[in-house]
């Protein structure tokens, strides 16, 4: 009876029965809050007459967006609004992450270049852009937008059909529809293809130790899947051009300068960073790989892309994570300079409907979910690159 009375008690003494113990006590803690919180709101919404709930959802916003990567107007709904924002977020948070990524890796490898003064303007473009407050940049690059351009009267055209003016670039698009949906979505799955044939006739060719023409089927892999639906789906490839009125340019697709503010911007800013990122990457890699890899005969591009690079990717990576969730998080800024992103269309849609809380919510799990993706996504990677010794 001892025995067996004591075994719970020496349950306690195990470190994992207490971990997950811990877990489970924190959790119920959480919980509860949530609920006495959630019931406590309720209440006091419900005594003031407030409306609750996601019933707004499926009422019609009446408000502009002025840009929107999906088509939208003022009598769609405002999940649909919302939807604009979320995809606003989302196209110039990628976009950032692209261009201070390219933007990064350059800098980076200048910053250790044998070249002096290449290394120094790397030195200045890095000791000018980090630790400024991003918010400055943003006001700085929109004012300078709007101060160099023209008015749209007197828009420049550079080119037949394309239009620059302190409101933004404007050039042809296609008359967009499902069909072309279904294209683009063919022309992702062939690049994604094309990739990972490359990788298995990589990995096939190092195995075998047999050089393989390998071109033929990476080029079936890219262009097959966007041909299929070509022809399945038969796009019309039908051309809006703009037209240049009086006071403004009808037609076409126009990049605000907004957009072109937050994304010099937020990749500018995020560049000089990574650019310290990749400068540390390469530095933790030893002389002594530079020095096997020139034995062989390889020069310093092929050393760099070949043997120090894929080396520096270990330690690249995890700030490298850092550094994109902060990008996708910073574009919040954009309310700032009247970019419609998620932030400034729930602003929005709770000034009309004044229900605060679910527009609140709404962002906070969309921001939570990408910034979620961002990190598995990276995990996934850095695990995929990282050494394995035997």
């Amino acid at each position: 009876m001892a025995s067996s009375a004591s075994s719970p008690v020496r349950l306690l003494y195990d470190v994992r029965v207490r971990a997950v113990l811990y877990q489970v006590v924190a959790v119920a803690l959480v919980v509860g809050v949530g609920l006495y919180l959630f019931g406590n709101v309720s209440r006091k919404l419900a005594e003031q007459n407030i409306a609750t709930g996601f019933d707004y959802l499926s009422r019609p916003a009446g408000f502009v967006i002025s840009q929107s990567f999906i088509l939208y107007d003022s009598g769609d709904t405002y999940a649909r609004a919302l939807l604009v924002g979320i995809f606003n977020t989302i196209w110039v948070s990628i976009f950032a992450v692209t261009v201070s990524t390219l933007l990064g890796l350059i800098v980076g490898i200048a910053r250790l270049s044998r070249n002096p003064l290449l290394a120094f303007l790397a030195l200045i473009y890095v000791e000018a852009l980090r630790n400024v407050p991003l918010l400055l940049y943003l006001f700085l690059w929109y004012a300078l937008i709007v101060a160099v351009f023209p008015p749209v009267r007197e828009a420049w055209q550079p080119l037949p059909e394309v239009f620059l003016s302190n409101g933004g670039l404007i050039v042809p698009s296609l008359r967009w529809s499902s069909a072309h949906t279904g294209v683009l979505v063919a022309v992702i799955v062939g690049i994604a293809l094309a990739f990972f044939a490359a990788s298995r006739l990589r990995r096939r060719r190092v195995a075998s130790g047999q050089n393989q023409k390998a071109w033929p089927l990476i080029l079936a892999a890219l262009l097959g899947p966007p041909l299929l639906a070509m022809l399945l789906l038969q796009p019309d490839f039908v051309v809006n051009w703009p037209e240049k009125g009086r006071f403004r340019i009808t037609g076409g697709v126009q990049v605000t300068p907004e957009f072109t503010a937050l994304l010099v911007g937020l990749g500018l800013s995020a560049s000089a960073g990574i650019a310290e990122i990749v400068r540390a990457g390469i530095l933790s890699v030893g002389r002594g790989q530079w020095e096997a890899a020139r034995a062989v005969g390889l020069h310093d591009r092929q050393t760099m892309r070949l043997v120090v690079l894929p080396q520096a990717l270990r330690v690249i990576v995890p700030p490298l994570t850092s550094s994109y969730l902060s990008t996708f998080k910073n574009s919040s800024l954009a309310i700032a300079i009247g970019y419609p992103d998620l932030v400034m269309v729930s602003n929005t849609t709770m000034n009309q409907t004044g229900q605060a809380i679910e527009g609140i919510a709404i962002f906070m799990l969309v921001y939570l979910s990408m910034s979620i993706t961002i990190s598995l996504f990276m995990n996934w990677y850095n695990a995929r690159v990282a050494l394995v010794e035997r």
